[in-house]
Order: C-alpha cells, then sequence, then structure tokens
C-alpha cells in the first residue's frame, strides 16, 4: 500500500511493473485522488491496482492483521508544527497501528525532502523496536536509487538540486 499517493504516479508504475501484486493507493483528498483515478483509466487495464478515499488513522478497520507486506510513504506532510507530530505518518501512534496489519517480515519504505521529518522518523522507529536500514541522506547519489521510482513530487524537487532522504524499517518480532 501506499498512504498518501498524491496523484497516483509512483503506485501506478509499481502496478504496471509487478502485474502479479496487488497495490492499493491511499489518498485522503478527493480532488488529488481524481487525478489518480484518471492516469490509472489512462493506461488501460490495470486489475492489480485499487484506490481508496480514507484517511491513515483509520487503516486498522481497512486490513486484517498480518495483510500488508510493504507500505510506502512517499514524501507525507511533515507536520512541522510540535503540537501536530502525531499526526506525522511516521510517528509512534502511526507505526503501532502499522504494526498490526503489517506481515512479519513486512517493511515500511519511507522517502522525504524533509531532514526534520526524517531525523523524527528514525527516533520514532528506534523508540518503536523497528530495525533500520538503507538509510541514506541523499538518495538520488546513493546505491539505494537502482530500481527507485520517483514520486512527481520528487522529480519536481530534485530537478532542483534538493537532495531526498530514504530508509527502511521492519517491524519488531510480535
Amino acid at each position: 500500500i501506499e498512504i498518501g499517493m498524491g496523484k497516483g504516479k509512483f503506485i501506478t508504475a509499481l502496478a504496471q511493473q509487478h502485474p502479479e501484486i496487488n497495490y492499493i493507493g491511499i489518498e485522503l483528498y478527493e480532488s488529488v485522488l481524481i487525478r489518480a483515478v484518471a492516469k490509472r483509466e489512462s493506461i488501460g487495464e490495470c486489475t492489480n491496482l485499487t484506490f481508496l478515499r480514507y484517511g491513515a488513522e483509520h487503516l486498522e478497520a481497512v486490513f486484517a492483521p498480518l495483510e500488508v507486506a510493504r507500505i510506502y510513504l512517499n514524501f507525507s506532510d511533515p507536520w512541522p508544527k510540535e503540537r501536530h507530530a502525531r499526526r506525522r505518518l511516521t510517528s509512534s501512534e502511526f507505526l503501532a497501528r502499522y504494526r498490526r496489519f503489517l506481515q512479519p517480515d513486512g517493511q515500511i519504505e519511507f522517502k522525504t525532502d524533509n531532514q526534520t521529518l526524517f531525523d523524527f522518523c528514525i527516533e520514532q522507529a528506534e523508540q518503536m523496536g523497528w530495525q533500520l536500514a538503507q538509510i541514506t541522506s541523499d538518495l538520488h547519489h546513493s546505491p539505494y536509487m537502482e530500481g527507485n521510482l520517483m514520486t512527481e513530487y520528487e522529480e519536481r524537487f530534485s530537478a532542483m538540486g534538493n537532495p531526498s532522504y530514504r530508509l527502511v524499517a521492519f517491524p519488531p518480532e510480535k
């Protein structure tokens, strides 16, 4: 699943590359979701991709325990004010939610352009016992760039020469 998929470029490309895997793009805002639906329709038949208009705080009502293999969090809203930290998709509250429906060998792939959010993610994940890997503060000049699918936002941001941060997080054993 991709939470906060925006216009859907990333998840649509994944679904096209891997027709044997089912993907779900989740977006809260209808105006953005409409663009993703149009993009999916423009590529023809794509039976392994579904979109949901849903808030991330309610995903436990959608997914059964151990149902999800991978969660993508791409350039999420950083919610920069400290009083909004609980809304960040990498807060301890969200990590606890994800753990309930993420498979034991599943993972979260997180990318951002915001160093403060990246540092917050590392801190929260470590506090919750998640194992971190592939940590980079310059994705586009790292070995992890191979196979990287860029979001529309990432393309625009990296074209300006700005770095992207990336990490992979694995859930603690239950």
